[in-house]
């Protein structure tokens, strides 16, 4: 299968299956998955995660789980094409921001990374740029959820909102949280999605 055929075949699947994380395991290891610019998102089955925070282990695991999460919610979102590409890419940038630092696996600013490698995944299939551009907002942004209900500097309310809907970056951020392995709480973390919109909502620039 080229590349283009890879391409469309996976648009397919992930606006329309019910769990697109299979498709995706019977994809891993076809020729063209391995091949430029797939490889941004199967070089993650290498990457590893904290397993205090991702007990499922690599973020190719943690992307599988959140798949099947959003293609649960999808009705939900604005535009189902859109959100599911935004799942499927959303820590990309994990890739070459995830370091081990003192003992501890991070990935600062994968959600920056991200935001211009999807930009790129999507330029080279020739999709139109506002739909790049809507995808690749919702990977730059989709760590904000716990920058605002955490209070952390890297929270930028005004500027997020200016770029996306605060309900897509919040119906990313459950289906980002829900995808972990072991136990999950999900009340709370809906509880954190109803703190967040509430935050970024009241928000006034001073």
């Amino acid at each position: 299968m080229d590349l283009q055929a890879l391409f469309r075949d996976l648009d397919n699947h992930l606006t329309h299956d019910d769990k697109p994380s299979v498709y995706l395991k019977e994809i891993k290891e076809q020729d063209a998955f391995r091949q430029y610019p797939f490889t941004m998102i199967s070089d993650l089955t290498r990457v590893e995660q904290s397993p205090q925070h991702h007990p499922e282990g690599s973020v190719w695991n943690h992307i599988l789980l959140v798949l099947d999460n959003a293609a649960a919610l999808k009705e939900q979102s604005e535009d189902r094409r859109v959100f599911m590409w935004a799942a499927l890419l959303h820590d990309i940038g994990k890739t070459p921001t995830t370091k081990l630092r003192k003992g501890r696996i991070t990935s600062y600013d994968h959600d920056k990374a991200g935001e211009g490698m999807a930009r790129e995944f999507l330029k080279f299939f020739n999709c139109p740029e506002d739909f790049i551009q809507r995808v690749s907002r919702l990977v730059r942004w989709h760590m904000q959820i716990l920058f605002v209900v955490k209070g952390l500097p890297f929270a930028d309310i005004q500027k997020m909102k200016s770029q996306v809907s605060i309900n897509e970056i919040a119906l990313l951020g459950l289906c980002d949280r829900l995808g972990r392995g072991g136990e999950v709480d999900e009340e709370g973390e809906r509880e954190n999605i109803r703190r967040f919109i509430e935050k970024s909502q009241s928000y006034r620039h001073a």
